[in-house]
Parts: structure tokens; C-alpha cells; sequence
């Protein structure tokens, strides 16, 4: 469940290649991803204006980002002057201490955690687990996911690549080692596992002293955390411990409560397909005899300054992890989360991982090419992120390197290995695309030869031609089909 958890994992294109041969994977994820989807596109249509609120989204968090300096400071000033405190992480190393000394310091052993794509990316669990501290997720995909030893495949629903049979399983053989036990006779019917699933959270709720959790948004104005949900725990989480710690990356600030408006309408029709939340907790220091008497919050970096740095890639920072895009994304739905090996899956994460962690490793310079670009994410994103634009643009920085933003200094990386006869190729098509006489001689040369094509490449051509079909060259070129039946020059 944790950043450290990925790694090691193979690159994109095995991982798929394993994933997608898994039958009961996909028509879980065929079956989710098309009910979100359509229900989804019903509740956009409701509303008139939809297209101008998502540019309105766009353009505020933009400003955010262009200025986030100023609205960053402004939020710690305001949580500060309503009694919380404020911890500044540079990266997940940083992070993790923090909050592992803040729980440390109160003497607790068990902590409740609200689902929380920050603290799954620095691997926190990992980090309390080696101190000592348990973690215990009390969202309901979240905590299947926990029991079952697995990891999440879904930002909205982490347990999507699991039906209902499964988790009656994970239910039986592990809640007793977490807590309160599956009850005995337990089906798969949904009122059944959920209550299993109350009964179970409910015991930890009343005894916990410790809450972690992560904010959807943050108004710099009044220093104010947002946390949207469907289930109530976390309502129950950010209320009834004494000290609560919220995990929030600095790209979540919204400057104003007016601001905030926009996204409250964006992002539950995006995500749940509601037309609001049913539960929107929001909470501003602390309050005598209201909520946790101590509230400590910690703004993670963990490479989001060096993204902001990247004039095109930084617009992945507006993502408001609405989850819009996995829904409708073709490779996504065939190869399942597990195989971007990464917290943030699906396209958000093929543009928003290799940036927060760099494209060195294998893993990370195969996402950019875990696309189609068919452009369906972009069509659904509710902050408008062109995706498929950032995945070009990352693409092109694997393939051949050049200077890159790490740590707040500019660095030139070097192109990633098994791109040199790809560069080769492109060097040598740009050249005869740059040279007429030499293009119309290589076009009926193809033509004349094409009994003679293979049907798969050679050599490192073989990775295309596994997985696609080598056009068929045709008979002529157009120039020579319209200069024998227009008699013309095509020059």
C-alpha cells in the first residue's frame, strides 16, 4: 500500500503484458470502469455550464500554481493563527519522519488513516510499521486492499480489480488478524460485507487517539482543509482523535473559499458521478471541546517544485485525482493500475509519476509510452490537462534526454538505453522527408519490394510488431497514383 512498495517492479510493458492476460482482472475492471463512466456523463450533461466551470478550474489552479509561493505562506499563517502547526517535508524521507514523530510523541501505537494518495506515495505505512506504529486504513476499498496484502489500482477505488467473492475471502481469512473478525456464515451480498466492515472499523474509530489523513484542498485564505468522501469514516477520523496529522501536497492550495466552489461541483461529478459529496468535512486549526485538540499539518514537496519548473509538464499539478481519466482510458482498462507501478495509475500517473520521481529507472521511462494518445483522458478532465500533450513532451525527454529540473538544480540528463535505433530511425526519416528526390525513390522502392516485407521487424523493430500489425505498403506512392490519373506534376 505504499510508494516503497512499487518499487522494484517490472517496466510498463511486462507488467501489461502479465496483467492483460488475467481474464478475471479485466472484466472487473471492464465492468467498474464502464458503470462510473456512463453515470459519470449523465451527471456532466445536467449542467448547462459544465464546460466553463471546468475552465474555471483550470484557470484557478493555474493562478495557484503560478503564485504558489504566496498562497502557501498565506496558508501556514492561517493555520498557525487558528492553533494548528505546520511541517514543511522537502521529500518522503522528510515526511515520513515527521509524521513518525508526531505519533511517537503522543505515545500511540495505532493510528485510523482517511484514504490518502500523498501518504500511499511516500510509503508511509511502511515508515509507521518500522517504528512500530500501525496504520489501519478505514476506507472500505482502502482496507481490502490492506487486508488482502495488496496494493491499490485505482484512485477513487482502489479495490476495483476485485468482485465481490474475492473480498467475502479477504474478509474471512484476515480481519481477525487486523481486529474484529468476519462474522461467521459472511456472503458476498454488498450489505453483508459492508456491515463486516463496520462493525470491524467501528471498534477502531472508538479507540483511536490518532487520525492520519491527506485534504482534497486546502484555501489559503483561512488556512481551511477539505476532505470529500462517501462513507463517513472519514468524518469519524478527522473528528473524534485527539491529534490528527494531514499529509497534503503543496499543489492542492486553493486561494479563496470562492475558488473552492468550483471545485466542490467539479470533482464529485467527476469522480463518484454525484452531484455532491456526502460527506465534506472541512476543518480550520483546532476548537476547544470540538474535533482533535492537536492538529499538525505537513506540506509535502516530494518533487512538485521541480515539476512546476516544467513549463508544459506542470499542468499535470492541477489534477485534483477526480480519477475521470482512468475510467475512459483504453490501456488502463486492459491492463489494470498494478502495471504503472505507482501510486497515481491510469494516464494521470503515466504523466504525474515520471515527473515526481524522475524518468531514470526503467519503470518510470516506460510510462510516457503506456498511452494510446487516443485524447479521451483530456476530453474528461475536469481542471482540462492535456495529458496527451505532457505524454509527448515526456516522451520526447526519455527518448533524448536533455535538462531537467531535480532537487531545485537544473541537471542534463542523458536519453534512456533502448531508444538508439529509434533516434536512428527518426534522424533518417527526417532527413529524407527533408529531401524530395530521395523520398520519392525510397516510396517506389517500398512499393516494389512489398512481396517481400515481413510481417514482423527485426531487431529491436520486434517490440512494435508484437503487438501491431506492419501496414501494408501500397502498390504506389500517391504522388505516382495522381500524376498516372490526373497527368499533373505533384511537385
Amino acid at each position: 500500500m505504499s510508494g516503497r512498495a512499487y518499487l522494484g517492479l517490472p517496466a510498463f510493458p511486462q507488467a501489461a503484458a502479465q496483467s492483460t492476460r488475467n481474464a478475471t482482472l479485466r472484466g472487473n475492471l471492464r465492468h467498474a470502469t464502464h458503470t462510473i463512466r456512463d453515470k459519470r456523463a449523465r451527471t456532466v450533461a445536467e449542467l448547462d455550464d459544465w464546460q466553463r466551470l471546468r475552465a474555471a478550474g483550470a484557470a484557478i489552479k493555474t493562478r495557484a500554481l503560478r503564485h504558489l509561493d504566496h498562497y502557501l505562506e498565506q496558508a501556514e499563517a492561517a493555520v498557525t493563527a487558528a492553533g494548528g502547526q505546520v511541517h514543511w517535508a522537502a521529500d518522503a524521507a522528510e515526511a515520513n519522519r515527521i509524521v513518525t514523530e508526531l505519533v511517537r510523541a503522543t505515545g500511540e501505537t495505532e493510528v485510523v488513516k482517511v484514504k490518502s494518495m500523498a501518504t500511499q506515495e511516500i510509503g508511509l505505512n511502511d515508515a509507521l510499521a518500522e517504528a512500530g506504529i500501525t496504520a489501519c486504513e478505514t476506507d472500505l476499498a482502502e482496507l481490502i486492499v490492506q487486508l488482502g496484502d495488496d496494493l491499490p489500482s485505482h484512485i477513487l477505488v482502489p479495490a476495483i480489480h476485485r468482485n465481490r467473492s474475492e473480498i467475502r475471502d479477504i474478509f474471512r481469512e484476515r480481519m481477525a488478524d487486523w481486529g474484529r473478525p468476519a462474522p461467521d456464515g459472511l456472503t458476498d451480498r454488498p450489505a453483508e460485507l459492508a456491515e463486516a466492515a463496520r462493525l470491524h472499523l467501528r471498534e477502531k474509530f472508538l479507540r483511536a487517539r490518532v487520525a492520519v489523513s491527506g485534504a482534497n484542498f486546502l484555501v489559503a485564505e483561512t488556512g481551511t482543509l477539505v476532505v470529500v468522501e462517501s462513507e463517513g469514516n472519514g468524518r469519524m477520523c478527522l473528528t473524534l482523535p485527539e491529534t490528527l496529522i494531514s499529509v497534503v501536497g503543496i499543489e492542492k492550495v486553493v486561494p479563496t473559499w470562492q475558488d473552492l466552489e468550483v471545485f466542490l461541483q467539479l470533482l464529485p461529478r467527476s469522480s463518484t458521478a454525484e452531484r455532491m459529496n456526502p460527506y465534506t468535512s472541512m476543518w480550520t486549526g483546532t476548537t476547544d471541546g470540538d474535533g482533535p485538540r492537536n492538529f499538525h499539518l505537513v506540506l509535502l514537496d516530494n518533487g512538485r517544485t521541480d515539476t512546476l519548473a516544467d513549463t508544459v509538464g506542470r499542468q499535470a499539478l492541477r489534477c485534483i485525482r477526480c480519477s475521470a481519466c482512468l475510467n475512459v482510458c483504453p490501456v488502463y482498462e486492459r491492463a489494470g493500475g498494478h502495471a504503472y507501478g505507482s501510486a497515481y495509475p491510469g494516464p494521470i500517473g503515466a504523466i504525474l509519476t515520471p515527473q515526481l520521481r524522475g524518468t531514470e529507472s526503467e519503470l518510470d521511462a516506460s510510462l510516457p509510452f503506456a498511452s494510446s494518445l487516443c485524447g479521451a483522458c483530456y476530453e474528461v478532465c475536469p481542471v482540462a490537462i492535456d495529458i496527451p500533450e505532457v505524454l509527448v513532451h515526456l516522451r520526447e525527454r526519455v527518448v533524448e534526454g536533455g535538462e531537467v529540473v531535480r532537487g531545485g538544480t537544473k541537471v542534463t540528463i542523458r536519453p534512456a538505453k533502448g531508444h538508439a535505433a529509434e533516434r536512428a530511425a527518426m534522424r533518417a526519416a527526417r532527413w529524407t522527408l527533408d529531401h524530395p528526390g530521395a523520398l520519392r525513390t525510397a516510396q517506389r522502392l517500398a512499393s516494389r519490394t512489398r512481396r517481400l516485407h515481413p510481417r514482423r521487424l527485426p531487431g529491436p523493430g520486434r517490440a512494435w510488431s508484437d503487438t501491431r500489425a506492419v501496414p501494408e505498403v501500397p502498390a504506389e506512392s500517391f504522388r505516382d497514383w495522381w500524376r498516372r490519373t490526373r497527368g499533373e506534376s505533384t511537385e
